[in-house]
């Protein structure tokens, strides 16, 4: 096969042709769709007294029907036409022009779910990252933003909902049974955030009025089945509503908001102008239906869809390489949004394990990229972790060097200056900096270094001078096309602890000599930020009575890997008296990891496996302690991951770090016994289903409970856990049971599985938690299980919610996915070609799974090796999977 070409982002140049305005006619067909563009051109260098350029646009899997430049139709000779481009060699010399092209697409046979393709009867389009180009010939690229009008024609017995971006401002009957609608966006925007969608859907309408006054009219429209599950979307809708404009003064700018909900879908859901697309499973809830979690997700991302209305549509990305500019900051302001909506400190754990279990993975490996990437062969690829999470990161960070205050000034600096623009990150850069006339000159390297800094701290005290001093070293790995790095910086939050456990008040510190008066109003600060911009640092305190006990990155201030001189003594206190929460768990985050991986080098050289009591005693201190949150303490109680164990070790070994994490867990189930199972009884409520932070904190610790006590294959505990599973009222708590039931492999294993699925067979959604759930599980030989799950009818390869459930769910298992004969490996290699061929979006998701198989012993190493070997001589192979495949093998 044809090496697919690299794209780079320092060959980036501006169009040669703008496009003013967009009228476009969608002809819907049950055999073909025929697609009518009406673009007015103008060069970007007016009166260019040489030969005009030529005018590329984008084209894939479309027929060219016939073309017109102002009014004249175009003959063969006159355009060059090739599997991607349409090239017209001579277009007019004057500053504007009309074009007009014809297309053909069949949607019904578009399995990519990119264009416009048929979707449980309705026709969807998804146009993110480059999926324009699938609907007519186009330049394809954020940077040119015109206004559009959209008519769309269908069968209206087939199609009675017909939807655009904007405002509709016509729609009639025609002959045949036939009926139009005319939409038109008053607003710019690129070809990413156009949208279609016609089909028979029923909507749940409300409204909100915004602060000046405006009623803006909201639709969510799915089937009339699942109307009834939108209620909980529509109250976060207009919750985000309500919040954008409290916390940064940003109002919605149309008087229509349409959600659209969909079962085949590629991503999450998709912001289009006043025209969002979604993802069902990101949509729809009942209490029976849904968890907790489910329930806050589809409160996050529909916050983060209606955010985009201001970052990433009235202020758009110049290039693909800028994608974390829209999503790095958008996805700030849904964290910053759910943690306003429930708890702070437990949203901020979630956010930073989320981060260390798949952002510090892809950092270390063969796909390791800058948050803005320097090329790439395929933009679908790089909707990553680092893009997207590493990105919300930096954005935290300049929250945290300049304030809440400061960060809104830049904010609406960035809005003032760059509103209906396409621009970069520097831009936004440009626009914190100059709010607030700061100084943060190598925060930039985070936007073009790839790598998770480590960050080391020693501390001496001066029990004479009255000193405190820590020193700080960091060090950037080397990555791949990336081997040397410059010091970043990275904002330190410190408070420092007495010997009481109270925050001790801080006033100035020395840095390179210098003063610097931390206190503010004359106020002592508790919590201070130390900039570190160089490799090695140190900072000293004065006017420190005792030696302290410090709490370095409260809140998790910058995204790096911290090492320090903290003893376990240290930790242990910091568990138990830390004012800031994060820290508190972090603590105790650091010493089960550090016994993690001590037990797993014990459990290899087959020494016995045996628990400190102070770790047993925390544990148990942790658990009762009253004056805590409950789901602060869920998340204080859960053990770190195998694989974020895994990450840690020179050679992975997720069979090794698999039994020790199953120990550790029977061990503290067996010595809390009593503790979990009154922990289980005092949260137990029969009430009504309610989503707020207290319902959901009780429930989420009385379930992390069960799952220790579940450890236990004690036949008391499997009848609690039955009856928790038959009594359940709710989602979360059926589920949760099930888990804990599923565990060991038996008769009642089998039985409540069947049981669950002739209760959920007809919810699609549910039945996609059960392919998950057996997907994930631990049972040795699993892959044929899950080989069996493949040919079950609930289950199509062409839907990408149950891909991810199933096969994507069996990557996430430790013992199986990795086990040490390769039939995991194998397994993935299969459903990969099968995937590619309908879907290659979705198989470069897959593969990316077999990318870190150089961390493994040299047996696995081997057997993935083969399978990326396997795949890439396949011939035929998506530019997609050929991407992650070649990058994962050359590494």
């Amino acid at each position: 096969m044809e090496t697919p070409k690299e794209i780079f982002l320092k060959d980036y140049k501006k169009p040669d042709y703008y496009f003013h305005t967009v009228d476009l006619t969608f002809s819907l067909g049950e055999e073909h769709t025929i697609v009518s563009s009406s673009i007015t051109v103008y060069q970007r260098i007016e009166g260019n007294s040489s030969a005009p350029p030529s005018l590329v646009l984008d084209g894939v899997d479309l027929k060219l029907v016939s073309i017109k430049v102002d009014g004249k139709q175009l003959q063969k000779e006159d355009y060059h036409l090739d599997a991607r481009h349409l090239t017209i060699s001579s277009p007019p010399s004057t500053a504007r022009f009309s074009l007009e092209i014809v297309t053909e697409i069949q949607p019904q046979k578009n399995t990519s779910l990119e264009g416009l393709y048929k979707s449980s009867g309705n026709f969807v389009t998804h146009c993110e990252a480059e999926g324009f180009r699938k609907i007519t010939y186009y330049q394809d690229r954020p940077d040119i933003m015109a206004k559009y009008t959209c008519r769309v024609e269908g069968d209206k017995a087939l199609y009675p909902v017909l939807l655009s971006n904007g405002n509709l401002v016509e729609e009639g009957n025609l002959e045949g049974g036939k009926h139009y609608a005319v939409w038109e966006d008053p607003h710019k925007k690129p070809c990413y955030l156009f949208a279609l969608v016609a089909g028979q859907l029923q909507s749940r309408d409300d409204s909100f009025v915004t602060r000046s006054g405006r009623n803006v009219s909201l639709k969510i429209w799915t089937t009339a089945q699942d109307l009834p599950k939108t209620a909980h979307a529509m109250n976060s809708l207009k919750a985000a509503m309500k919040w954008d404009e409290d916390v940064f003064g940003l109002e919605y700018d149309l008087d229509l908001f349409n959600i659209v909900v969909v079962a085949d879908f590629n991503m999450g859901a998709m912001e289009n102008k006043s025209l969002n697309i979604f993802n069902s499973v990101l949509v729809l809830a009942s209490p029976e239906t849904a968890s907790d979690a489910e329930y806050a997700r589809i409160q996050g991302v529909i916050a983060h869809e209606y955010f985009h209305n201001w970052t990433g549509n009235r202020v758009t990305c110049r290039d693909w390489f800028q994608l974390t500019l829209k999503e790095g900051l958008t996805v700030f302001r849904d964290q910053e949004f759910s943690s306003d909506m429930g708890s702070r400190s437990v949203k901020r754990i979630e956010d930073v394990s989320f981060l260390r279990n798949n952002q510090f993975p892809e950092d270390a490996g063969p796909m390791a990229h800058p948050v803005r990437p320097h090329s790439y062969i395929k933009m679908d690829n790089f909707y990553t972790s680092t893009v997207y999470r590493k990105g919300a990161q930096v954005v935290r960070m300049y929250k945290t060097l300049l304030g809440s205050e400061g960060f809104r000034r830049g904010m609406d600096l960035y809005f003032k200056r760059h509103d209906g623009q396409a621009v970069t990150c520097e831009d936004f850069y440009a626009a914190m900096r100059d709010a607030n006339d700061a100084d943060f000159a190598n925060l930039l390297h985070w936007y073009s270094q790839a790598g998770t800094p480590t960050m080391n701290v020693t501390s001496f005290y001066n029990s004479e001078a009255k000193t405190y001093s820590l020193k700080f070293s960091q060090q950037v790995p080397p990555t791949p096309g990336q081997a040397v790095k410059e010091p970043m910086l990275i904002p330190v939050a410190v408070g420092l602890l007495d010997s009481n456990g109270k925050d001790m008040p801080l006033t100035s510190v020395y840095r390179d000599g210098m003063l610097q008066v931390v206190s503010t109003d004359g106020q002592p600060a508790y919590t201070t930020v130390l900039k570190i911009t160089k490799k090695e640092e140190e900072f000293d305190f004065s006017e420190i009575s005792e030696r302290p006990v410090p709490s370095l990155l409260r809140g998790y201030s910058a995204p790096v890997r911290l090492t320090s001189d903290l003893t376990d003594t240290d930790l242990f206190f910091l568990l138990a008296y830390d004012s800031d929460e994060f820290n508190r768990w972090e603590a105790g985050q650091v010493l089960s990891r550090k016994l993690m991986l001590s037990l797993a080098a014990d459990f290899q050289q087959n020494k016995p496996l045996a628990l400190n009591a102070d770790f047993v005693h925390g544990f148990r201190s942790m658990l009762t302690d009253g004056s805590l949150d409950k789901e602060f303490i869920a998340k204080a109680i859960n053990l770190p991951g195998v694989g974020e164990i895994t990450e840690m070790m020179d050679i992975a070994d997720p069979d090794a770090v698999h039994a020790v994490r199953s120990f550790i867990m029977k061990h503290l189930a067996s010595e809390l016994k009593a503790e979990f199972l009154k922990t289980v009884e005092n949260n137990r409520s029969s009430d009504p289903y309610i989503f707020n932070h207290s319902n959901v904190s009780r429930r989420a610790l009385k379930n992390t409970a069960l799952s220790y006590l579940a450890t236990l294959e004690d036949s008391q505990i499997t009848e609690l856990a039955l009856n928790e599973y038959k009594t359940a009222t709710n989602m979360t708590d059926q589920f949760a049971a099930l888990t804990a039931l599923v565990q060991h492999p038996s008769k009642t294993r089998d039985d409540v599985l069947a049981d669950f699925y002739g209760k959920w067979e007809h919810d699609y959604l549910v039945v996609n938690k059960w392919f998950g759930l057996q997907a994930i599980s631990d049972i040795p030989g699993n892959v044929e299980n899950v080989r069996k799950l493949l040919k079950h009818p609930a289950f199509d390869l062409r839907n990408p919610n149950k891909v991810r459930s199933l096969v994507g769910g069996f990557c996430g298992s430790p013992v199986n996915f990795h086990a040490k004969d390769g039939s995991g490996y194998k397994f993935l290699g299969e459903i990969v070609l099968q995937l590619d061929k309908l879907n290659p979006q979705g198989a470069s998701r897959m593969v990316s799974a077999l990318s870190r198989w150089r961390r493994y012993d040299e047996t696995r190493q081997a057997h993935a090796k083969a399978q990326l070997e396997m795949i890439l001589s396949t011939n035929g192979l998506s530019e997609n999977v050929f991407e992650i495949a070649s990058k994962s093998l050359a590494a």
